[in-house]
């Protein structure tokens, strides 16, 4: 005879054993004190820290199947088409996939509430979404107060060269920049990012934030590029670096770290102190190469 059911009361409700193959996921099941539930992390989870000790599953477009499978999750979280493949290969194994694809701050949020309820913990959530809205407006705030507005091209990557995705573009537009390409924010996959070299020079940005995802930025390389050196950024020695891990990662550090770190490097561009209640806690100088 098969086994009975259990009664509800002895079933758990919500998984328990999760394995996050984004950083972000990771970072928001900490903050929101429900880090026991995680089995195992992507290798780029850097935050908190703490996360580092849990069991590295995967790269960001590939992962260990056999791996993941061997920490027994009742839920694996993945990010957007990049990790599709993987969402397959975990769906085929029998594996429960939750494919996340946030693009924008809204869609982050959103991610967040979701999350929270996955895990039975929609209070907190409520709270942390509350948290990071009062810090965006925080930051906006002391951006209005910036005596200008200055040009920004976000360099997403460098060959072929890519411009911000949605959520670092509304961030650099909270931080107190005009993004140079806003017409290209809302297209998520990256090759439809790719931007002409002439075009930013035609565009002329007064300074420029780069962040490539798992490399580190090159000053030299941006100012080679032929006719940059007659770019306002390049001339007045404007450009700057974020690190991908707070910026590139659509969850909270990007609305924590990343958008107070863009208004730092915009505050030093046009001359004056980034106001003391929203300076970035992790440069120890703004950005700069």
């Amino acid at each position: 005879m098969p086994e009975p059911i259990p009664p509800l009361a002895e079933r758990s409700k919500y998984p328990s054993r999760i394995v996050c193959l984004a950083s972000e996921t990771a970072e928001t099941l900490y903050l929101l004190g429900e880090q026991d539930r995680i089995a195992g992390v992507s290798g780029f989870a850097t935050r908190p820290q703490e996360v580092r000790l849990k069991p590295r599953v995967s790269a960001f477009r590939n992962a260990d199947i056999d791996a993941i499978l061997d920490l027994k999750p009742d839920l694996v979280l993945t990010f957007s088409d990049v990790q599709a493949e993987i969402t397959r290969q975990l769906v085929l194994r029998g594996v429960t996939v939750l494919n996340f694809n946030q693009r924008s701050i809204d869609d982050i949020l959103d991610m967040i509430a979701m999350l929270a309820r996955i895990v039975g913990n929609e209070a907190d959530g409520l709270k942390l979404i509350e948290t990071l809205h009062r810090g965006l407006e925080e930051t906006a705030v002391s951006a209005n107060t910036l005596p200008r507005r200055p040009r920004v091209f976000f360099e997403e990557w460098n060959d072929p060269l890519i411009s911000g995705i949605q959520w670092v573009e509304e961030l650099v537009e909270i931080a107190g920049g005009d993004v140079i390409f806003p017409e290209l924010r809302r297209r998520g996959k990256a090759q439809d990012r790719v931007v002409d070299p002439a075009m930013v020079v035609a565009r002329d940005p007064e300074v420029i934030v780069a962040s490539w995802c798992g490399k580190k930025v090159e000053k030299e390389v941006i100012r080679s590029r032929p006719g940059w050196s007659s770019i306002s950024a390049v001339r007045n020695d404007q450009i700057y670096e974020i690190e991908s891990s707070v910026i590139l990662q659509p969850g909270p550090a990007s609305l924590t770290e990343g958008v107070r770190q863009l208004y730092a490097i915009l505050a030093r561009a046009v001359g004056v102190d980034a106001a003391a209640a929203v300076r970035p806690k992790e440069m120890s100088r703004p950005g700069l190469l």
